[in-house]
């Protein structure tokens, strides 16, 4: 805690049009990606109004993207400023590929030129700050910077503005928390605490998305109207003059921090980004843009580290356990997961996740878990544990040698805190401590990924998703693919026979999810039993043997190749991702009867591959109502995937060996 007097210090940085007459620029600078679309002007004013010293624009094949835009921090034991001077300028490009442990892709390619511009504040006692541009083929992002400095350890950052401002009212799609719902809106109708990442649509052929990434020890970023904001920072400056708060024209919103983060010299902010595509599809293709805008893997041996599909045991008991570990070697699943309850009542703060103990409430027992572990190790099958934060908190530096002596894989990290910079630090620092004794992690609830998973590949999956548990439309599902899951992998916990897929969709359509919402660790039947651990008068909840769960069976969950074929924010999807030689391929539509023309000219020339399709049918005389069907097909062929109102279809290609 920093208790000298307080001063605050406004750097403003802003993508701006060159006719912004009231700064008088000492230096322009550009940036351009190395494919030449996207072009990034920096204006560097070293006198005046201390609020409007450093302004960029954007632009992607020569159409605005971000126009008169600040960034500004708010640091607390910094003196007075009047002015700048740019110390120097640094420019330098890097291009490398880097594989991946887990992903949406095997390998990445890390390319981007960048700018680094030097600044001193001109005071009694001057003040170094960095800034650093880079520019992707895929978009541009930016951070702040602080070098070591004579007389100061540490710095408080208070507030953080980064404007994004826009030239036009696009429409976008807005949620409030990490697990709602998006809803479609527009930029001038943003409310404060809006999540990132948010898209939105500039023309039919300019899609944007904009968030935040490298998120460690630093307090969250959410968007807040920029005028809100501006009032807030101008009620709180040294020198509140009009052209403080009114120096850039534009819809648009602001970086609003979840309280101050306090940070030891030398540090740097996370990245804020702006992902730019010609098609809304293209903002799923380069969402490794926040993959390489954090550090690369810092466990030297990943081999521990299993993607694969994952059975919850509900009953909580040896013998579903059992059932549940033969179930998974039987479909070729990887994991079994135990939740709340098994140490105890989960928002007990007594419960103890060191022992055994099974919650009442949630079932009876007995729960041998170490005999179930040891089963299941046996037949290769990994064993998960949910722990509630409360018993995190307190017993972390514990249960982690323990379990791993267990014999325990993994960790779904339950309720987690999220939002300050002090529970930011607490949860990533936890999932490094996780990986020191080879667990895979699983983080639940309101924290949304930044790409730390690159950093840390044991952290197989996230939820900051409206998933299947809270009953999304269609809609819900096709609008959050294009905004949640640009960020990072998404635990939507699958629920294949409840009674509310029959509500909202179909079980063809729950297929094709399994493929188009990445994750890792892909929960399968969140609400559902295998037949040896049902009582006698289940019926819909039992997991059955319809043939298409041979999809399910075969389905990766990390993928060689993705690739977006086409698609509508709320109204449709067709995605096909690559295994090795297979590719699985998921549409899901929401409210209109469509047909999706599915070209193959993807696959190897002079191959035949043999097309497993798994049809909504309500002709079937199955409960699923979901017919499967086997076509021959080659790189000259074209698939049309009819698919209902609500409906969806999954497709397994398979080369034809004979």
């Amino acid at each position: 805690m920093i208790n000298s007097p307080r001063y605050s210090f406004w750097i403003r940085l802003s993508i701006t049009v060159a006719f912004v007459a009231l700064l008088r620029p000492a230096m322009a600078i550009e940036l351009k990606s190395p494919d030449g679309r996207l072009h990034a002007e920096i204006d560097v004013s070293e006198n005046g109004d201390v609020a409007n010293l450093v302004h960029y624009r954007v632009s992607w094949n020569g159409r605005p993207v971000i126009t008169p835009s600040r960034l500004g921090l708010q640091i607390d034991n910094a003196p007075k400023s009047t002015g700048v001077t740019v110390r120097d300028v640094t420019r330098r490009s890097h291009d490398e590929t880097w594989k991946t442990v887990c992903g949406e892709r095997s390998e990445v390619r890390d390319h981007y030129n960048e700018v680094t511009l030097n600044l001193q504040t001109q005071s009694d006692s001057p003040f170094d700050v960095k800034i650093t541009f880079r520019a992707f083929d895929e978009g541009l992002a930016f951070r702040y910077a602080f070098p070591e400095q004579d007389g100061r350890q540490r710095i408080r950052i208070n507030r953080e503005q980064s404007e994004f401002r826009f030239a036009a009212d696009h429409r976008t799609w807005v949620a409030y928390k990490a697990q709602a719902h998006y809803k479609e809106s527009r930029l001038s109708k943003v409310r404060s605490g809006c999540e990132r990442p948010l898209t939105m649509q500039a023309a039919d052929d300019l899609f944007i998305s904009i968030g935040e990434a490298g998120l460690v020890d630093y307090a969250r970023m959410k968007f807040a109207p920029i005028e809100r904001m501006e009032l807030t920072a101008r009620n709180s400056s040294p020198d509140p003059s009009p052209q403080s708060t009114g120096a850039s024209a534009g819809i648009g919103v602001v970086s609003a921090l979840h309280g101050p983060a306090d940070l030891d010299l030398p540090a740097s902010t996370p990245w804020r980004f702006v992902m730019v595509a010609d098609r809304v599809g293209g903002l799923i293709e380069n969402n490794h843009l926040l993959l390489n805008l954090n550090e690369p893997c810092a466990i030297e041996d990943t081999s521990w580290i299993k993607p694969g599909t994952v059975l919850r045991e509900m009953s909580l008991t040896t013998r579903g356990g059992i059932a549940a570990v033969d179930f998974a070697v039987e479909h070729n699943m990887g994991f079994i997961h135990f939740d709340a309850g098994w140490y105890g009542h989960e928002y007990d703060d007594a419960s103890d996740a060191t022992t055994i103990t099974v919650d009442p409430k949630r079932s009876p027992g007995p729960l041998a878990l170490k005999e179930v572990i040891d089963y299941a190790k046996e037949r290769g099958v990994g064993v998960i544990v949910y722990v509630n934060r409360r018993a995190l908190e307190k017993q972390l530096d514990e249960i982690l040698p323990l379990y791993k002596s267990w014999g325990i894989a993994g960790i779904k990290y339950g309720f987690v805190n999220v939002g300050s910079q002090q529970w930011t630090a607490w949860l990533h620092d936890a999932i490094q401590k996780a990986a020191d004794h080879q667990l895979m992690v699983d983080v639940h609830d309101e924290y949304r990924p930044t790409g730390f998973e690159r950093t840390y590949p044991n952290l197989m999956t996230v939820e900051g998703i409206g998933g299947d548990e809270t009953s999304p439309t269609n809609v819900d599902t096709l609008t959050l693919l294009f905004s949640r899951s640009i960020c990072g992998p998404a635990d939507n916990t699958i629920c294949y026979y409840a009674s509310r897929v029959d509500e909202n969709a179909t079980h063809a359509y729950q297929l094709a999810k399994a493929v188009c919402i990445y994750s890792p660790w892909q929960y399968l039947y969140w609400y559902d039993l295998p037949r040896k651990t049902a009582k006698p008068e289940a019926s819909y909840s039992v997991i059955g043997d319809e043939p298409e769960l041979a999809f399910f069976d075969a389905l990766p969950t990390s993928w060689d190749e993705t690739r977006v074929i086409e698609g509508k924010v709320g109204h449709y999807v067709l995605i096909a991702r690559r295994k090795g030689d297979d590719w699985f391929i998921g549409a899901m539509n929401s409210r209109t009867d469509r047909t999706l023309d599915l070209n193959l000219d993807f696959l190897p020339k002079d191959e035949q591959y043999i097309a497993h399709r798994y049809i909504d049918d309500p002709t079937m005389d199955t409960r699923t109502k979901v017919r499967v069907t086997q076509t021959p097909v080659d790189a000259s062929s074209t698939i049309a995937i009819e698919l209902t109102a609500q409906g969806g279809q999954a497709i397994r290609l398979t080369p034809n060996v004979r």
